[in-house]
């Protein structure tokens, strides 16, 4: 039992590595966590790929025992620098989808770096547009997103500047409300316009 006990600490501090840029990784993306096996899975690509890069980082111009001896006292404080750069780097290729909008001009896929249509649509308008949220009793709520949840069953909107619209879309202005915030379960359909349409309507 001891002899297991020591192989499982030891798998896990040479895991620790990737399991810290793993973390990085989903603190910073919306992408949701996957099993336990999919996670030691990456754990693990992540670790290797800081071990390479560790093992380049350390070098000395002295003799291969200094070199082995310096890599033995640093190596492991610096893999676990290299994970969380590691783990911001993977982080920010994910958010701005740079590297499948590369692979999209290559026409290699038609795949986002997104972990879904909804975080894809709102990555793409969200900061650049006013919406109409259709709620599911029928009412339709006009204004600029401050916030809009990650998954669309899960988390509420925000949203400033809120008009009401009729049936025949005219603006119900709501008085003294800086914000209103939308279960997104409440949320049948939504419209995105342009700030210029948005901004266009305000002036009509």
């Amino acid at each position: 039992m001891n002899w297991a006990s020591g192989e499982i600490v030891g798998v896990l501090t040479f895991l620790l590595p990737g399991f810290v840029a793993a973390a990085v990784f989903y603190a910073l993306t919306s992408h949701p966590k996957p099993g336990a096996f999919d996670r030691i899975v990456l754990a693990l690509i992540f670790t290797l790929i800081c071990k390479v890069i560790a093992d380049f980082a350390v070098t000395l111009p002295s003799g291969s025992e200094d070199r082995i001896a310096a890599t033995d006292l640093n190596e492991p404080a610096l893999s676990i620098a290299i994970a969380v750069v590691l783990g911001l780097c993977v982080s920010g290729i994910s958010n701005t989808d740079a590297l499948h909008r590369f692979l999209r001009w290559l026409r290699i896929t038609r795949e986002t770096s997104f972990p879904s249509e909804w975080y894809s649509t709102f990555a793409r308008y969200g900061e650049n547009a006013y919406i109409v949220l259709h709620l599911q009793d029928g009412r339709r709520l006009y204004g600029y997103a401050e916030e809009w949840p990650s998954e669309p069953k899960d988390g509420h909107f925000r949203m400033a500047e809120a008009e009401w619209l009729d049936d025949e879309n005219k603006r119900i202005a709501l008085k003294d409300v800086s914000a209103v915030l939308i279960s997104a379960t409440e949320v049948a359909m939504i419209e995105f316009l342009s700030i210029a349409a948005g901004q266009a309507e305000e002036t009509d």
